[in-house]
């Protein structure tokens, strides 16, 4: 019996255990081991294992003598010895920050609604918020680079607002205004899905004893509904802030040179520059920033329930 069970949990775990090593740690060991490594003459990464001319073997090139000649800590003093790296990741988080910030200010009172709903519309509602996935994302993206453009309807509609009250014309096009814009259409339907999950779960009765207590709407908001809620606002919280943070394809299309995030510079590095192992350096060092973060969202989660109990 024990065995069956042993067996049965291997065959239920075993699958996407399998999947995160092959896909994700794997990866995540080449990248760090990359980071050590100088760039090849013509990019990529300098060459551990060369044919030996004379008998057409390969053989390893790195041994404890020279080893100093293949490994190096050089890409990542060159991190820290610029701040316009840092400089980036700052600028990064703040449009990760507000993506997220504005995707739960608007993501939460809708979230309610749905859940509030009656049930024969809920599953309509639902679709509607995850309608835009059906279409490819650079679809998406291409349709709001019409939208933002100069000849846009958007952009004509605020420039002929603007110009009643004597302001000029404005470009909405590759500014900052237009990468949060972008993102957070984007990123929306990850913040309202774990919203809604948990608004669905919440028992009303709890307002309804808060009401009957003297409580105002918004005490009984902010008393009862979001404490509750939390759980929600950390996993939508968490599904936007994540991605926005590394999102290249927006600010490269939508926000042009002042727009660029980390994510752009890293795909430059491995994809333009051919600069492996420093783009190693600055995808560990953005990976580190966000399990940092998520460390720190844990332990902030964990200080708001003793603190309420």
């Amino acid at each position: 019996m024990a065995k069956s069970n042993r067996l049965s949990k291997w065959l239920i775990s075993g699958p996407p255990l399998l999947y995160l090593i092959i896909f994700f740690a794997i990866p995540s060991l080449i990248m760090a081991f990359a980071a050590f490594r100088f760039p090849g003459d013509y990019g990529g990464l300098l060459p551990l294992i060369a044919p030996n001319p004379e008998t057409g073997a390969s053989e390893l090139l790195v041994n404890r003598e020279n080893w100093r000649d293949y490994l190096t800590f050089e890409n990542f003093g060159r991190f820290f010895d610029d701040s316009i790296y840092l400089e980036l990741f700052i600028k990064s988080f703040w449009y990760a920050g507000i993506t997220t910030l504005v995707c739960l200010v608007m993501a939460y009172p809708l979230a309610w609604l749905i859940a509030r709903s009656p049930k024969k519309y809920r599953d309509l509602m639902i679709l509607l918020v995850i309608l835009p996935f059906w279409s490819n994302f650079l679809i998406r993206v291409y349709a709001w680079m019409i939208i933002l453009g100069p000849q846009g309807y958007f952009t004509m509609a605020i420039n002929q607002v603007l110009g009643l009250i004597g302001i000029g014309p404005i470009q909405l096009m590759f500014s900052h205004f237009a990468v949060i814009i972008v993102l957070v259409y984007v990123h929306l339907p990850f913040m309202v899905l774990p919203l809604y999950a948990n608004l669905e779960k919440h028992d009303m009765a709890l307002l309804d004893a808060a009401q009957d207590l003297g409580a105002s709407g918004w005490q009984r908001f902010w008393k009862v509904t979001w404490p509750l809620s939390l759980p929600g606002v950390w996993a939508g919280a968490a599904l936007v802030f994540i991605p926005a943070l590394g999102m290249f394809a927006v600010p490269d299309l939508i926000g042009g040179t002042d727009g660029i995030m980390i994510g752009n510079l890293i795909k430059q590095q491995f994809l333009d520059s051919r600069d492996w192992p420093f783009g190693s350096v600055l995808s560990i060092m953005l990976t580190l920033a966000v399990l940092g973060l998520a460390g720190l969202a844990a332990l902030i989660g964990r200080g708001g329930k003793r603190n309420a109990l």
